[in-house]
């Protein structure tokens, strides 16, 4: 009879202690999940960045090749937009750059007099990176950028 009644106090307080896991649980639960959406949409952000990083690299490396393609806007673009096919709504615009050996900026159609001109090309890629989830008072879409700068051979 005793051993009955301990069973019944033991079965009880187990009952008692799965309740409260349940309740810990479904208390827990939607900030695990708000927790992995910003997970989620930081990851998207952060590729998007990384891709946009990349295509202006890209693009610079094509406009360096010489410095007749340093002012082959078309092409640049192009190359960039390729080199991310996966993203949308991407902005790429390139220019040329010269300056003189000592570092001064000069026009491109110049002259630095003694010294030897530098041709760079610089290209700007930017782009907007957009939430998943909205989340009320946190905006989460921003836009992203870069500019990458290389010598015209």
């Amino acid at each position: 009879m005793r051993a009955d009644i301990q069973h019944r106090r033991l079965t009880a307080a187990r009952r008692r202690r799965g309740g409260s896991a349940l309740v810990e649980f479904a208390l827990v639960t939607p900030l695990l999940l708000l927790m992995l959406a910003g997970v989620l949409d930081y990851s998207r952000a952060l590729t998007k960045a990384m891709a946009v990083a990349n295509a202006a690299r890209v693009g610079a490396q094509y406009g360096s090749a010489s410095s007749t393609q340093s002012n082959d806007t078309a092409g640049i673009r192009a190359v960039a937009l390729n080199s991310a096919p996966n993203f949308t709504g991407l902005t790429v615009t390139s220019r040329q750059v010269c300056q003189c050996a000592g570092g001064s900026t000069v026009s491109c159609g110049g002259s630095c007099g003694a010294s030897k001109m530098q041709v760079y090309v610089q290209v700007d890629v930017q782009a907007t990176s957009q939430a998943i989830f909205k989340y009320s008072g946190l905006p989460f879409t921003g836009s992203v950028a870069s500019r990458a700068t290389m010598r015209a051979r």
